[in-house]
């Protein structure tokens, strides 16, 4: 009859993804039920190896997952001089903005003004059509104290026409705010889109730059090309969610500061702006 082998628990019984090896070990005895632990227990080291205590292996439940514990007090950012100023002052400038130790605004892009050309021009147009029309009116009926009965007085007719042109004056006042409340920011860690829908409607997008996954702008006609203003777009990984910003100035430089920023992201260095 031959003898029961005992497994040699010093061999790895199987590898990582990154070509770390993995152990075998008997199972650990649960103190609360004293019923064998679904979590191996792995050495704190082992010959030959730079072996993480910390880490452990799961094998029944989440196979070939690894766990790590994070320390539950873990060391404070340490953030250089110069990124804290740069941080400090981001902050005192965009105080609306959510950002964290050592973040700051690399580049702001707002709307080109040529957006508000046609809204402003239409905004003029009736306040001017809104006068000429008033005076007209009462050219042709004459002012109610000359004796034409039921002539309307002229300066009742002034007053209303004022006051059609005051509500064209609103109305256009808050077309061109809600315009230039749609910003677009780059930090060194994220990009943030700020979305202003109407006068009470708005939403935030913020995408860390790890995650994009393309960077692009588009000019549709020869006036963007002319006044060199275009859409910005942004694709991110995993879900492949689009994310799209019109009329921005010079489209091309801001584009080329965002690629710079995912690479040295990516790649793990510093993301630093122009200044």
């Amino acid at each position: 009859m031959s003898a029961v082998k005992k497994p040699d628990y010093s061999q790895p019984v199987a590898y990582d993804n990154e070509g770390r090896p993995l152990y075998a070990h008997p199972p650990v005895q649960n103190l609360t039920t004293d019923q064998p632990s679904h979590v191996t227990a792995a050495d704190a080291t082992q010959p030959g190896h730079n072996f993480d205590p910390r880490t452990r292996v799961q094998y029944a439940n989440e196979p070939g997952v690894r766990h790590v514990a994070r320390d539950i007090e873990p060391p404070r950012l340490v953030v250089s001089d110069d990124n804290q100023r740069r941080h400090e002052e981001s902050k005192r400038k965009y105080p609306f903005l959510n950002l964290s130790e050592g973040e700051f605004v690399i580049t702001a892009v707002r709307r080109h003004p040529v957006g508000m050309v046609i809204p402003v021009a239409i905004t003029i147009g009736s306040i001017m059509l809104t006068y000429v029309l008033a005076f007209m009116f009462m050219a042709s009926v004459g002012d109610g104290r000359t004796g034409q009965a039921n002539a309307p007085n002229s300066i009742d007719i002034f007053m209303i026409a004022s006051l059609l042109a005051f509500l064209f004056a609103i109305f256009g006042y808050i077309y061109v705010w809600v315009y230039l409340q749609n910003k677009f920011f780059m930090t060194n860690e994220s990009v943030i889109q700020e979305i202003q829908h109407s006068l009470f409607a708005k939403h935030e997008q913020t995408v860390s730059l790890g995650s994009i996954e393309d960077a692009s702008y588009k000019q549709y006609n020869i006036f963007q090309t002319i006044f060199n203003y275009g859409t910005i777009r942004l694709s991110t990984e995993g879900e492949e969610t689009t994310y799209r910003f019109h009329y921005v100035e010079n489209p091309k430089k801001q584009i080329a500061i965002l690629n710079n920023a995912v690479e040295a992201f990516k790649n793990g260095r510093p993301v630093l702006s122009d200044d």
